[in-house]
């Protein structure tokens, strides 16, 4: 049986600890210069975080018996209290904790599909990363977090993927990251793209100025093809805002229907959402959200979902306007992505008989307790 082994910040899963994570990080910054450093950019020299370290993983399976791997990298779990970096180090507590919530409650939705890879990374701060014209956005983006995550995979690639196929996962900032590697590092490198069976790029846009500038890389078009794209951003039926997280031209897909166009996928045909119960507990429901493309804006529209109930809070309004499900994109529709990356897993394997069998390896020693 496969195992997972995480960091030292092993069972940090409950919501409270990231106050007391925050409360920690307060009081040692009294302690620093009230100047807030600026982080890296595009362009600088930036050394990457050490992935030899085991310590810098979230999750890794330690004995990979699947014949397929996903990798999974987590969304925005940082926010600097008072005049700490905008970027986080890569041992921060509250970033640890945050990144083991959605892995436990979101990203699980991919662990039935393979060997589960991910990496802790460092973050930028969301809010600080707004205030900063468009041109910097991207020049930061692609500054630390871009480094870290391509040296976490090119790690992977070289230590721990022994030539099998895989998946690539990412939610909002994870996703962008999940671009970079698409856009850049398997750009750079084919014989690895070869091998990638899709990539679920979830709360975050992929336009088809993207697509026209990486001619190797393709959106999905349905529920069987691999080697494609899934992407969406998830909004109520009155959304009338504009998100931080897609741009002009952007493509989405359908979770139900896995289809492109406009026709909307009734609640009844989604095989469940994953999603907090009134005491604050992850578990799965029925009847909570349906799909409709909006091929216009490059959104998926939920019509069903209680807005006062999935929205994102008001205190998010600055990045995510009213109507927003972002916090749900992979949650309203759980059990429909499972299904949808357990399948093109299999269609994968059955166009490429060749692809290697998963090989026995030692598990390697940490300080956390290994995870079924």
């Amino acid at each position: 049986m496969k195992k997972l082994i995480y960091g030292s910040m092993v069972g940090l899963l409950a919501l409270g600890l990231l106050s007391a994570c925050s409360q920690k990080e307060k009081k040692e910054e009294t302690k620093q210069s009230a100047a807030v450093e600026t982080p890296a950019k595009k362009g600088d020299t930036i050394e990457a975080s050490d992935y030899n370290d085991v310590d810098n993983w979230l999750a890794k399976t330690t004995d990979p018996t699947d014949p397929a791997d996903v990798f999974i990298l987590y969304p925005t779990a940082y926010q600097k209290q008072g005049n700490q970096s905008p970027v986080s180090k890569i041992d921060n507590l509250s970033m640890r904790a945050g990144a083991q919530v959605f892995l436990a409650n979101q990203g699980s939705a991919f662990e039935s599909s393979g060997n589960v890879f991910a990496p802790y990374y460092r973050q930028l701060d969301a809010n600080w990363l707004l205030t900063q014209s468009k041109e910097k956005q991207e020049e930061y983006v692609n500054g630390v977090p871009k480094a870290d995550v391509l040296a976490a995979f090119h790690y992977y690639i070289e230590n721990y993927n022994n030539g099998r196929p895989f998946i690539l996962v990412g939610h909002s900032q994870g996703a962008a990251m999940v671009k970079e590697i698409l856009f850049d590092y398997l750009k750079k490198n084919p014989e690895v793209n070869d091998r990638m069976m899709a990539a679920y790029v979830l709360g975050q846009s992929v336009t088809q100025a993207e697509l026209d500038a990486n001619p190797q890389a393709k959106f999905a078009s349905g529920p069987d093809d691999t080697g494609v794209i899934v992407s969406y951003n998830t909004v109520s039926e009155n959304f009338t805002g504009e998100l931080s997280t897609s741009a002009p031209g952007a493509i989405a897909i359908n979770p139900i229907t896995w289809t492109r166009d406009e026709t909307p996928a009734p609640v009844e045909a989604n095989l469940g959402s994953y999603v907090r119960n009134d005491e604050g507990n992850y578990e799965k429901a029925m009847g909570i959200a349906d799909a409709r493309v909006d091929t216009a804006r490059g959104l998926v529209i939920c019509s069903t979902a209680d807005v006062s109930r999935y929205a994102m809070p008001e205190s998010t309004r600055k990045i995510f306007p009213e109507g927003s499900f972002h916090n749900n994109d992979i949650s309203f529709y759980y059990y429909n992505l499972q299904q949808n990356a357990e399948n093109r897993v299999a269609q994968y394997l059955a166009a490429h008989p060749q692809a290697p069998a998963a090989e026995e390896s030692v598990p390697t020693e940490t300080t956390g307790e290994p995870v079924q």
